[in-house]
């Protein structure tokens, strides 16, 4: 099976959808393991690799990326919706 999200860092919590992903597609991650699409993710965008409680940090490329506003289900589309900058001041 082609690998299906790109993730950058082994740290990272969501990967990158290399195609549109609708839901209930069953995805391959690197390094072996899949997933299952639990909402249409589009292309170039992030999915989620693990739960994300509200409030958790979303890390990808290995640095936090911003907060998770709600509950991130595994396989969940990761957008503005669902996800909240972070302060760096």
């Amino acid at each position: 099976m082609e690998q299906d999200v790109i993730v950058i860092n082994e740290a990272d919590n969501v990967g990158v959808a290399r195609r549109d992903i609708a839901a209930g597609d069953e995805m391959a991650l690197p390094g072996g393991g899949t997933i299952t699409a639990a909402a249409d993710v589009p292309r170039g965008h992030k999915i989620a690799l693990a739960e994300i409680g509200r409030g958790g940090r979303v890390i990808k490329y290995g640095e936090c990326i911003g907060l998770a506003a709600t509950d991130i289900r595994t396989g969940d589309w990761v957008h503005t919706h669902n996800l909240e900058a972070v302060d760096r001041a």
